[in-house]
């Protein structure tokens, strides 16, 4: 059925009454009720984070315990809308943080970057790992005195000569204390013996100097004697005896020390060389017997006992040590040749051990051969009173600890 005009304008003159009397008893208008409207549907529904742009919610519009919220969605959060008191953070919702290990020994199988608080006494230091070696975070050591150098992962400190050596700080190092080598004995003397040989590692030193000696070798000998004794070598606690001098002719007298001298020739009997210290070097060789030729004993090395004259054959210095405290391998603290016996052609002298010993006298009249300078090694025999042996050669004081 058609509306008419007529209907059309009662319809709309009813709708506006109905407006204008509901204005009237609730004082909102048409615009307002269709905004209620739509923010009643937002609220109805879910609230978008873009519609919390300004003013404050109050506290009664949240329950009395929020859900929990993922922390990936926090994000990009200024620093001056986190105001008040933060509540206390549980450490064991903190993940992925490394402990350091707190013991005197070093962990076993470490990983780069694994942190060590090393307890030993006279260290207390936290170190890293950083793939090949322990390094310390704090109070790094360091020290002066001697020869600095360095070698690989090491800082060395090198002593010819008597000295001063003062760490930084309390710490370890490892150290090679080579005494002064003796001299031969003169008159179908015995080999020198060599300078004691001590060494290790992880020795503890604290900040304060420390006195280095550095022992001389033994003077060369003349006349119808036994050889001289090499000096002592001193590091903090540490010390190595001299190498003890050969021995003469038909005298029980090869003397003792770091290495023992070697026996003397003889005539009158059977002669033993003398006595190495243990833990530091080894005893001098015998001059066999009382036959004829008359060449002595070899004197005793870090490594070896000094040889026994056999036969025409004199007895050879023992062998030393080897040690790479100053960067390559060294042989330090051989022991010295006995004397050539003067029976030509048969007659054989005794060699150096290696390590810095000397030969014995060559012929009648020629010197021993000195020890080598600053390896302790002792010198050799001398087969006239005249001659003169060959004096001990010089010690060493070797130090170093990773840089």
């Amino acid at each position: 059925m058609a509306i008419t005009k007529i209907q059309t304008r009662a319809l709309v003159a009813a709708v506006t009454d109905d407006i204008t009397a509901n204005t009237a008893k609730t004082g909102i208008t048409s615009g307002q009720a269709s905004a209620i409207t739509a923010n009643t549907a937002k609220v109805t529904n879910s609230t978008s984070a873009s519609d919390l742009t300004s003013g404050t919610l109050p506290d009664a519009a949240f329950p009395s315990t929020l859900p929990a919220a993922s922390g990936a969605n926090l994000t990009a959060l200024p620093a001056a809308n986190i105001t008040g008191t933060l509540p206390a953070i549980s450490g064991a919702n903190l993940t992925g943080i490394d402990a350091a290990t707190v013991s005197s020994s070093a962990p076993s199988s470490p990983s780069a970057g694994d942190m060590w608080f090393d307890t030993t006494s006279g260290i207390t230091s936290m170190k890293v790992w950083s793939g090949s070696i322990w390094e310390s975070l704090s109070n790094k050591f360091n020290a002066t005195g001697g020869t600095k150098t360095t070698s690989g992962s090491y800082t060395i400190h090198t002593f010819t000569s008597s000295g001063t050596f003062t760490p930084s700080t309390d710490g370890t190092v490892d150290y090679l204390v080579v005494a002064g080598g003796a001299s031969g004995g003169s008159l179908y003397g015995g080999g020198g013996g060599a300078g004691g040989f001590r060494t290790a590692a992880g020795f503890a030193v604290t900040a304060e100097a420390i006195t280095i000696t550095v022992g001389a070798g033994g003077a060369s000998a003349t006349g119808d004697i036994s050889g001289n004794n090499g000096g002592n070598s001193v590091f903090s606690s540490i010390t190595s005896l001299g190498g003890g001098g050969g021995g003469h002719v038909n005298n029980d007298s090869a003397v003792a020390g770091g290495s023992g001298g070697g026996a003397g020739g003889a005539s009158t009997g059977a002669y033993f060389g003398g006595a190495g210290t243990a833990g530091q070097g080894n005893n001098g060789g015998t001059n066999g017997d009382a036959t004829s030729p008359y060449g002595g004993g070899g004197g005793g090395g870090a490594g070896a006992v000094g040889a026994n004259r056999i036969g025409s054959q004199s007895g050879a210095g023992g062998a030393g040590a080897a040690n790479s405290y100053s960067g390559s391998s060294v042989m330090y603290a051989g022991g010295g040749g006995s004397t050539w016996t003067g029976n030509a052609p048969t007659s054989v002298y005794g060699v150096g051990g290696s390590g810095g010993g000397g030969a014995g006298s060559i012929t009648e009249n020629a010197i021993g051969i000195a020890g080598t300078a600053n390896t302790g090694g002792g010198g050799g025999g001398a087969y006239t009173t005249t001659a003169g042996s060959g004096a001990g050669g010089s010690g060493i004081v070797i130090i170093r600890y990773l840089t």
